[in-house]
């Protein structure tokens, strides 16, 4: 109820009038029975904007802090992050993975359309990184459709950090549904589910026009956030720019500070992309 309120009466009139999005491929969701949603997740209002456009329901699954705050403030993020169609997931724990797979079969097997982040998290840079294979199984054992899913300008409306969107057109693209179910049965070969992860991520590519990169986004940030200090290390004297271990890009010409980390192939281990992909 509070879903359909804040999308038809409250929000929803007024961020189509601000921010005039355009969709393309609506006739792709199907109009009934259980989908997927993959989409890039370049920034926190993603999860805002693909519902808002969408004729369908939408629920994605999110990290629990958003619905345990204390107090008012609590309650109000709460109820919000309820109302606009996410469902909390716990992601400490060794069982973090089953129980986000858990929730979206769930969701899936009550015929409703499920939306999945398969970065696992918001790109760094604007780029689109190595999705986590959880979308693969979940897609192979709830036996429903893939759609991909572009988000066009998100990060430029509200960057990561903001708090109040820049005023702008935002763009949705919906590619058409991919079938995997020749697939069937191999839900645990983990060489079936890079396979079928790497084939969404190439269809998200196309779509939305962004560099890929073979590194999953957490590692990436990760890579940044060393670099970041190694530099600030640097400039303040308490040791040598390499110390920290990650490997700066320096052209002719340049200043340090000015470059990102390499980024090199990343080798697939057995277990680490198997998280399953949640709002972040």
């Amino acid at each position: 109820m509070l879903y359909w309120l804040l999308k038809r009466i409250v929000l929803g009139p007024i961020l189509r009038l601000l921010f005039r999005p355009t969709v393309e491929g609506l006739e792709n969701i199907p109009t009934d029975g259980p989908a997927i949603l993959a989409s890039n997740h370049l920034s926190f209002s993603d999860s805002i904007f693909l519902p808002l456009v969408a004729p369908r329901r939408i629920t994605f699954l999110a990290k629990s802090d958003y619905f345990t705050g204390r107090g008012v403030k609590g309650r109000l993020t709460a109820a919000f992050f309820r109302g606009v169609g996410q469902v909390p997931i716990d992601r400490t724990g060794g069982n973090a993975s089953n129980a986000a797979l858990s929730s979206g079969l769930r969701i899936l097997s009550a015929g409703d359309l499920l939306g999945i982040y398969p970065e696992g998290t918001r790109s760094p840079d604007g780029r689109l990184y190595r999705g986590r294979t959880g979308v693969a199984r979940m897609a192979l054992e709830g036996k429903v459709p893939v759609l991909p899913v572009a988000m066009i300008g998100t990060d430029k409306a509200q960057p990561t950090g903001s708090v109040l969107p820049k005023i702008m057109r935002i763009g949705v693209k919906i590619g058409a549904p991919l079938d995997f179910s020749r697939y069937e049965g191999m839900e645990d070969d983990r060489f079936v589910l890079r396979s079928i992860t790497d084939e969404i991520m190439y269809e998200l590519m196309l779509l939305s026009g962004q560099e890929y990169v073979d590194v999953y986004a957490a590692t990436q940030k990760k890579r940044l956030l060393a670099a970041a200090k190694s530099r600030a290390a640097a400039l303040e004297g308490k040791l040598p720019a390499r110390a920290s271990g990650v490997a700066l890009e320096v052209l002719p010409g340049e200043s340090l500070d000015a470059r990102e980390p390499v980024v090199a192939h990343e080798q697939e281990h057995p277990d680490e992309g198997d998280a399953l992909p949640r709002a972040s």
